[in-house]
């Protein structure tokens, strides 16, 4: 059996922020969140990760859904031991107990199940990483054997455990029935005057339990944030990696370094992304979908052979085959293009459908509407779906046209073929195929002189 406990209780002073350390994000995603979500599949199904909190515990506990995950409470920061023995309660006798820490957010599922793997029976597992200049981190103290004897913290290393370069991560594997036994035997007696949890590896090789270690594919998966610039740092790091998963997967990426993926992905084949484009959420990306520079899509589907132009934004659309979108062109919640459609610059579109071929191509607002196949929306076109108070729907049916600068006040019906004069504010049902004009006549005045600044 495995319990999994996340220390999450920390301020993060150097974060320079309101909001605790484990609730900064990396990837658009909360630090904790990480965490979370890689620890969870281990457990199984109807178990949650023990979660110790303390700073900012109603803003954590309430980033979570209820079952997410179980929370215990460090009332007082002692230490690494003393946040590890607030979850005792909770923790089953026969059960591994694996520790991770919500500040650590990219270590990988597979480098956890090879570090169980190292903790069989009553043995403990510790990672640890090989680092050029190891100052500031636990050093990991082997005997002539190579076996793990201590962790010793750089503030009470000696000047040759200073030398070693073999370093503690923090995240280890032990058997609960030994955590429960040691834990209170912890002392304080120390240059921090802390609790630690890496003292149970001495006792550990006291009483002959045996300590066993494994290593990360990836040095970023155990680096910890304590300020804004190893957050950069780390942010910079997963992006990389996932930029390089892409291309492996066929994605063509017009520069990796300038590219965000922050979002779950299905990809097809034959997919080329501009730079500074940014994903979000869930993402599905067709065969052949083509996204321009400086884009944002968010929690929406792009079918096959649909084309982005640059600067636009995405969010929450269903696009179908072929379609066009932009420049600068913005999908919000709830819209849907149907095949071939096309949406232009500076066009705004709001939880309305496109139809079949329909086009809809510059400075123009369309909000709550459904609209046919065949549709030609001229510039400067707006639905007026707002009263102050409630929302209302525009239909417009098949083949019609709308001619430049018109208003189409809700809720209002356009049969199919209809025909909207430029510069009409359309109010009423029109009929098929009826030319709907809705405009002061003209006048001319003769002989107009034109103010002139007294």
């Amino acid at each position: 059996m495995l319990d999994i406990v996340i220390l999450a209780a920390g301020k993060g002073t150097r974060m320079r922020s309101v909001k605790p350390k484990v609730m900064q994000t990396i990837a658009g995603k909360p630090m904790l969140h990480h965490v979370v979500d890689t620890a969870r599949p281990l457990l199984g199904d109807n178990r949650s990760p023990i979660v110790v909190v303390g700073f900012g515990k109603k803003l954590v506990l309430g980033s979570f859904e209820a079952g997410d995950i179980t929370s215990v409470e460090q009332i007082e920061q002692l230490g690494t031991g003393h946040a590890v023995a607030q979850a005792i309660p909770e923790l089953n006798d026969d059960s591994t107990v694996l520790i991770l820490y919500g500040d650590v957010p990219l270590i990988q599922a597979q480098t956890l199940q090879a570090l169980m793997d190292q903790s069989a029976g009553d043995s403990l597992a510790v990672l640890t990483v090989n680092l050029p200049n190891p100052t500031g981190y636990g050093r990991i103290v082997r005997d002539a054997n190579q076996k793990i004897t201590a962790i010793v913290e750089q503030k009470d290393a000696t000047a040759e455990q200073r030398e070693i370069n073999e370093i503690n991560t923090g995240i280890m594997a032990v058997p609960a029935r030994l955590l429960k036994k040691w834990l209170p035997e912890l002392s304080s007696d120390n240059a921090q005057g802390e609790y630690y949890l890496t003292d149970i590896i001495a006792r550990a090789s006291a009483e002959g339990v045996a300590v066993n270690s494994a290593q990360p594919e990836y040095l970023w998966e155990v680096e910890g944030v304590n300020d804004r610039r190893q957050q950069a740092a780390l942010e910079r790091a997963y992006q990389s990696f996932n930029a390089q998963r892409l291309l492996a997967e066929g994605v063509m990426l017009a520069d990796p370094m300038r590219f965000d993926c922050r979002a779950k992905l299905t990809l097809g084949r034959d997919i080329e992304i501009d730079i500074n484009v940014v994903l979000e959420g869930e993402v599905e990306l067709g065969d052949g979908v083509t996204i321009g520079p400086n884009c944002v899509v968010r929690n929406s589907t792009l079918a096959a052979g649909t084309r982005v132009e640059a600067n636009s934004l995405i969010d929450g659309a269903t696009v179908a085959e072929k379609c066009v979108i932009g420049p600068f062109a913005r999908l919000r919640p709830g819209t849907q293009l149907q095949k071939e459609a096309k949406v232009g610059n500076f066009v705004e579109i709001k939880k309305s459908v496109i139809g079949a071929g329909s086009k809809v191509n510059h400075l123009t607002y369309i909000g709550d509407c459904t609209m046919g196949s065949g549709v030609n929306v001229g510039a400067g076109t707006i639905t007026c779906n707002y009263d102050g108070v409630n929302k209302f729907r525009t239909e417009i049916g098949d083949n019609s046209f709308i001619g430049s600068n018109s208003a189409l006040v809700a809720p209002v019906v356009l049969a199919e073929g209809t025909t909207v004069g430029a510069g009409s504010t359309i109010t009423r049902a029109t009929q098929t195929d009826d030319l709907a004009i809705a405009r002061a006549k003209q006048r001319n005045i003769v002989g107009w002189q034109r103010p002139t600044k007294k």
